[in-house]
C-alpha cells in the first residue's frame, strides 16, 4: 500500500508536490531498473498514478467539503441564535418600559387628580414639590394642561424641571397602539 503525503491547500504547492512526488517515483523506478527507459515513461505512469489518487481521496474530499460546510451553518445558527436573543432582551425591555409607564399613569387615581385640581396652584404646587417625582408627573399628566402649567409655575425650578422631564419622556413614546 502506497502511503501518499497530504497535499497543501494552494494550487501552486499542490503543483510543486506533485512534481516532486513524480521526480520521486522516476527516480525509484531509475534506482529498481538501472535504465532511464523506466524513467521516460513516468509521464504516462505519472498521469495514471494521480487519476487513481484522485479517484481514492474524491470520498474524503466530500465528506471534509461537507464537514466545513456544516461547520459554517453552526457558526451562522449561533450568530443568528444571539441575535434574536438580542432582540428579545430589547423587547423585554420595552415591555418593561412600557409597564411602569402605565404604573405611572395609574398611579394618580381619579380622586387624588380631583383634589389637585381643586386646590390652589400654589398650595397644590407645595404639595407636589413633596410628593415622589413619578406620582407627582402622573398628576400632572392627568390634570388639564392649563391647571398644570400654573402648577408648574408655582413650584421651585429645579422641581419643575424634573416633573416637566419625566412629562415629557412619558409623552414622547407614547404607544402606537
Amino acid at each position: 500500500m502506497t502511503v501518499l503525503p497530504s497535499l497543501p491547500k494552494s494550487r501552486s504547492a499542490r503543483a510543486a508536490s506533485i512534481t516532486v512526488l513524480a521526480l520521486g517515483t522516476g527516480l525509484a523506478v531509475l534506482a529498481v531498473t538501472g535504465n532511464m527507459a523506466g524513467a521516460q515513461d513516468l509521464p504516462g505512469k505519472m498521469t495514471d498514478e494521480v487519476s487513481e489518487f484522485c479517484a481514492n481521496i474524491v470520498d474524503a474530499a466530500r465528506d471534509r467539503r461537507y464537514a466545513v460546510q456544516t461547520k459554517e451553518l453552526e457558526n451562522l445558527r449561533g450568530e443568528i441564535d444571539e441575535r434574536i436573543a438580542a432582540l428579545e432582551a430589547k423587547r423585554a425591555e420595552y415591555e418593561k418600559w412600557l409597564s411602569r409607564r402605565k404604573e405611572v399613569i395609574d398611579a394618580a387615581e381619579d380622586s387624588v387628580v380631583g383634589i389637585y385640581s381643586r386646590m390652589r396652584p400654589d398650595a397644590a404646587a407645595e404639595r407636589m414639590e413633596k410628593l415622589d417625582a413619578s406620582l407627582a408627573a402622573a398628576i400632572l399628566l392627568k390634570l388639564n394642561h392649563r391647571q398644570a402649567g400654573i402648577i408648574l409655575n408655582e413650584m421651585d425650578s429645579k422641581a419643575a424641571a424634573q416633573l416637566t422631564s419625566i412629562i415629557a419622556d412619558v409623552a414622547k413614546s407614547e404607544d402606537p397602539s
